[in-house]
């Protein structure tokens, strides 16, 4: 059990990331939420049924390989950057108990085996992509309050009004809600793509918007975090945040122009 506190609204819990057990299996929230946003994603993905030309049967059968090539990369990219430790202690590898999942390895290896299957399926993989990254962001959004019942992914210490108190190596501090903050950005996204999917102009344009947003609000998010995975002296979620933001608001604006002329 964790206490964890937001004094600025004098609000105090008392949480356990462990939801319930099954005799001697624990189950935690974490997983119960990654659930829950994969079975919310397909149920909204069924009411966009033919978008984009696309059958949502195609969608069941790409999530098939997508969900646990994601869950792999999004370890692995987590591994990678914290190599060190885990080559000490190679049966933690495997411990996904304790979170430690990187969602741009998640996205890398979700656009590969998406690019894989729409070459094998002739599918444009824009379209397909346009289709899924609504609630890509929506899962996000969910996803995070994972790390709220782990108590991680917190920020540096704050006296904002939002400040969430937690017990860290013994010693009470109060810290930014980084998962907070995503969460609403993700679900902010999430609300605009959702708006935006029935105006598309063109192949492509949803998930440049969500990559300029997305990125957007992680380089600033991810410069508060504490456990940030680094690269020498760079923080490499907010390097590749800041590159895919100006690279994807290039794109849409370029486009937007190109549109102007016509």
């Amino acid at each position: 059990m964790n206490e964890v506190t937001f004094p600025g609204i004098n609000l105090y819990l008392d949480i356990n990331r462990v939801a319930f057990s099954i005799g001697s299996i624990d189950i935690y929230w974490y997983a119960i939420l990654i659930v829950m946003a994969f079975i919310i994603g397909i149920l909204l993905c069924k009411k966009d049924d033919k978008k984009y030309n696309i059958d949502f049967e195609n969608i069941l059968e790409v999530l098939i390989f997508v969900v646990p090539v994601s869950i792999i990369c999004a370890r692995l990219y987590f591994v990678l950057f914290k190599l060190d430790y885990y080559l000490n202690y190679p049966s933690e590898i495997l411990n996904f108990r304790d979170g430690g999942l990187a969602i741009y390895g998640g996205i890398i290896g979700a656009v590969i085996t998406i690019a894989i299957y729409c070459r094998v399926k002739k599918i444009n993989i824009l379209d397909m992509l346009d289709y899924i990254v609504p609630y890509l962001a929506l899962g996000q959004a969910i996803g995070r309050w994972g790390n709220f019942f782990n108590v991680e992914a917190h920020g540096i210490e704050t006296n904002s009004i939002l400040r969430m108190g937690i017990i860290e190596n013994g010693k009470y501090i109060e810290v930014h809600p980084t998962f907070l903050y995503e969460s609403i950005s993700c679900f902010l996204i999430f609300i605009i793509l959702y708006l935006l999917r029935n105006k598309r102009k063109y192949k492509g344009q949803m998930i440049c918007i969500y990559l300029a947003l997305y990125g957007l609000e992680r380089a600033f998010i991810e410069g508060l975090r504490t456990d940030s995975l680094m690269l020498g002296n760079f923080r490499v979620s907010q390097i590749l945040s800041i590159i895919l933001c100006v690279l994807c608001t290039c794109i849409l604006i370029k486009r937007k122009k190109e549109d102007g002329r016509k």
